[in-house]
């Protein structure tokens, strides 16, 4: 299998549509106290009054030089007042902020300037702004994940702008070898979803999922949906390898292939992913498992 037409040695050449597929994938994928009283056990009434029995007292014919001892009854002692708990204070009423409504969808056909507007909110103080398109933008979306999960690249359906730096390859004692500063070509994108915030991705991908639906119905599948699809597609990607070592290629004309055949007969999708090299792949496959756990 040739490589790709953007995997050409020349310096002038510039990758197409489908480099950013990390973030086309990921761009759009974006939930009382009981109170209570105690008694106090009152003490019992039980204090009795004896009579004294008549008595009489024989007076002495002298006075002793003391008085004669006489027994005192105690005073009975005040009954405790019972002892009354203050109410506990109600708590007051939690005030239940409004949910905001959720804006309505437009249109499929007029759908770019939402779908570009939500999209830029869920990458909210990230720079996306350069590298995606203005037009066409669910559709083209639906088309390049739909492919995705095929494993293969629809470059021309790529709702974002593709890398700037050209493709290199190394010849090292007669041997060509993929250039590994080729690698930093992707960085942004890698970047861009290791610093994403999943949940609001995924929020913007639930939100805008019925216009996305719409645009997957004209692809004509009855079997499958396209939330489905998406993570067909995303498991494609986390499929591809992590290459460690230089890798070496073979020419044809200007195309490169990979000279290992194994590697060569990957599907398109993942060939991207070694082309990234194995610290990008592994901030996207990372950035694209948090993806997967959130989708609905």
């Amino acid at each position: 299998m040739q490589a790709n037409q953007d995997d050409r040695i020349t310096q002038s050449e510039t990758t197409k549509g489908g480099k950013g597929v990390v973030i086309a994938v990921a761009a759009l994928l974006a939930i009382a106290a009981v109170g209570g009283y105690y008694y106090l056990n009152q003490p019992e009434e039980s204090t009795q009054t004896q009579t004294p029995e008549d008595t009489t007292v024989q007076v002495p014919d002298a006075l002793p030089e003391k008085p004669i001892p006489t027994e005192t009854i105690p005073e009975p002692e005040p009954e405790p007042e019972p002892q009354v708990k203050a109410p506990e204070p109600q708590p007051e009423p939690v005030k239940e902020e409004p949910k905001p409504a959720k804006p309505e969808l437009p249109k499929l056909n007029q759908s770019d300037a939402f779908v570009r507007e939500q999209t830029l909110e869920a990458f909210k103080g990230l720079s996306i702004n350069n590298v995606l398109l203005d037009k066409n933008l669910a559709r083209q979306f639906v088309v390049f994940v739909d492919n995705l999960a095929h494993g293969e690249l629809a470059r021309k359906a790529s709702p974002l702008v593709g890398p700037n730096q050209s493709f290199d390859a190394l010849d090292v004692t007669d041997k060509i070898y993929l250039d590994p500063d080729s690698y930093h070509r992707y960085d942004m994108y890698a970047d861009l979803l290791q610093t994403m915030n999943t949940q609001s991705i995924v929020s913007s991908y639930k939100l805008l999922l019925p216009i996305l639906n719409d645009a997957f119905a004209e692809l004509g599948y009855e079997d499958v949906t396209f939330n489905q699809r998406i993570k067909t597609a995303i498991k494609e990607m986390l499929n591809a390898p992590i290459i460690e070592q230089p890798i070496e290629l073979t020419s044809i004309s200007v195309n490169y292939k990979f000279k290992n055949s194994d590697l060569e007969a990957l599907p398109d999708a993942q060939k991207l992913m070694i082309r990234m090299g194995p610290e990008n792949t592994r901030k996207v496959k990372a950035a694209l498992r948090k993806v997967l756990k959130k989708l609905p």
